[in-house]
């Protein structure tokens, strides 16, 4: 099948603009012919997105329902870790991914998740070894090695860790870094034992100190952690050296827009066009050497049409030269899917959750909005009937964390900055390990809003005295094979009604999900105590 498209043409390789004629035939750019120079009133053709670090799950949609709207923002291809089902559901959640993935036109490349679980300090429904990280890697459907969390662990010459590292240098595949505020010397053996990216810069002077080392950064702007406003400087300064990427992104924040986002907000703040446009396609192509046409002739014709290179409307997204999207209508065909599980558990009480006051002090998870670093404070408790209850004058919440893979008794802190008045909210994403979290005001909302999960297997709820907005997330209770605008839409009522409860957070779930982070300072909570990141160890809840 031959087509033919005429339109101002964006070369990202030559770094120039023509008014030319494509070719396509075969799935492939067989030509492009110069007709003269640009035209103000013409569309503009340039190569398709691509989204260098990303988890499908945090869209809490499969690789089908995310490409249905990704498509519709420019996106072409993905660089995904499937590090989220893979801690619930190991090798058989990677497969799940890989052909799920397959069913749809958009490009997914998926690596090999290095930390699964992150750390030892919790409890995951499965763990990737050496041994299997050595199967995986060397599949040709499998492209990198992803995040390497364990820091400490490449640092410290971890024999499992290096393992890990050695047997993808052995096949020729990127590294991917994940080392948040990581400096001096440690970085520098860091990155010399062949780690190659890192998404997790908080500024410029940590950026550029990975850039020297050789990193190259991904710049990003997800959900729950922001990264642009800090970096977007790096993206002249160090062209060859960033990419961009959301990492995280909810249904409701990916329906409004993706990379071609981030696109518009780089060229709002004036960042040259071609060093934009670079960082969202040649440099991730090339970096991870990815099967996605650059708009050059003989590659696999992988673009997008736009009405113009300021608002960036994309009109058309063709995938290996079959236009998938075009004037707002998906032009391909919506496979169905299987869902695939991991949730064990039974329902809990209130009398699980009470913390008896001991006359000391407590430790205080102090959570930020857009940021997934928190810190610690030491309060006195509020104390009702000998038991330590949330304190909301202070926004002081109890945060319950419950094993989903097996009946444990749960976990209790106290978390600030969520805002809530009263209710709760619970959710089955729950970095990285995904057992259950909630944070609320009474005990009996946060333990009705968990035993909703519970009795569904998975999914997010907000609860308020027998009120309840839920989401069903029936794979590996982290994503929904709905309709992608009904996820969207329930979600956007979830979330909604968290804020009608009081919290003022952008993304309450989001930034709840990453209080069980256990790789990611200061302190956190996991489903076997409360963690200090700093120290690396279990820490008691009073002080």
């Amino acid at each position: 099948m031959k087509n033919e498209y005429k339109a101002n043409i964006v070369d990202v390789v030559a770094k120039e603009m023509f008014y030319g004629k494509l070719i396509v035939e075969n799935k492939r750019i067989k030509s492009i012919e110069k007709l003269g120079t640009v035209k103000d009133n013409g569309n503009f053709i340039l190569p398709g997105f691509v989204d260098s670090h990303i988890h499908i799950e945090s869209s809490m949609l499969s690789p089908v329902g995310f490409a249905q709207i990704a498509i519709k923002h420019g996106t072409v291809a993905t660089v995904s870790d499937p590090h989220e089902i893979a801690n619930v559901m190991g090798e058989k959640g990677v497969d799940f991914m890989i052909d799920a993935g397959k069913k749809v036109p958009l490009k997914f490349f998926f690596g090999a998740p290095s930390c699964v679980p992150a750390t030892g300090f919790e409890s995951s429904g499965a763990v990737l070894d050496s041994a299997i990280i050595t199967k995986l890697i060397a599949r040709d459907d499998i492209y990198y090695l992803a995040e390497m969390m364990n820091f400490p662990g490449v640092v410290y010459d971890d024999k499992e860790v290096m393992k890990k590292i050695k047997e993808t240098q052995l096949v020729n595949k990127p590294i991917d870094g994940h080392a948040p505020g990581l400096r001096g010397d440690d970085l520098k053996k860091y990155c010399e034992a062949g780690i190659s990216t890192d998404h997790e810069c908080n500024n410029i002077a940590e950026a550029e100190e990975k850039i020297q080392n050789g990193m190259i950064i991904q710049i990003r702007d997800g959900s729950a952690a922001k990264n642009f406003e800090a970096l977007y400087k790096l993206i002249d300064k160090y062209p060859d050296k960033v990419m961009m990427c959301m990492d995280d992104c909810h249904p409701d924040d990916l329906l409004k827009g993706h990379i071609n986002r981030v696109v518009k907000d780089a060229l709002n703040k004036n960042c040259e066009l071609f060093n934009v446009l670079r960082a969202v396609t040649y440099n991730p192509v090339k970096h991870y050497k990815l099967n996605v046409g650059m708009l050059q002739e003989n590659d696999p014709a992988d673009f997008i049409i736009v009405n113009n290179i300021s608002e960036f409307k994309v009109i058309s997204t063709i995938i290996n030269g079959e236009k998938v999207y075009d004037n707002n209508k998906i032009l391909f065909e919506i496979p169905k899917i299987e869902p695939i599980n991991n949730f064990n558990c039974s329902k809990i009480s209130v009398d699980d959750i009470k913390i008896k006051n001991c006359n000391k002090k407590i430790k205080v998870i102090v959570a930020k909005d857009g940021d997934l670093v928190t810190s610690k404070l030491i309060a006195e408790p509020k104390v009702f009937e000998e038991n330590i209850v949330s304190d909301i004058s202070n926004d002081i919440l109890k945060v319950v964390v419950v094993n989903r893979y097996r009946n444990e008794k749960p976990i209790v802190g106290f978390i600030k900055n969520f805002g809530l008045k009263h209710g709760a909210i619970a959710g089955s994403i729950a970095h990285d390990s995904h057992n259950i979290i909630a944070i609320g005001v009474s005990d009996s909302d946060i333990v009705n809003s968990i035993n909703i999960l519970v009795e569904n297997k998975g999914g997010v709820v907000a609860y308020d005295n027998n009120n309840a907005e839920y989401l069903e997330l029936n794979i590996a209770g982290l994503m929904s094979n709905n309709d992608p605008e009904f996820v969207v839409e329930k979600y956007a009522k979830i979330n909604d009604m968290a804020k009608q409860l009081g919290s003022k957070m952008k993304a309450p779930f989001m930034t709840m999900a990453f209080m069980s982070l256990l790789v990611i300072p200061e302190i956190k909570i996991g489903d076997k105590g409360l963690f200090d990141v700093n120290k690396f160890n279990f820490t008691s809840l009073f002080v």
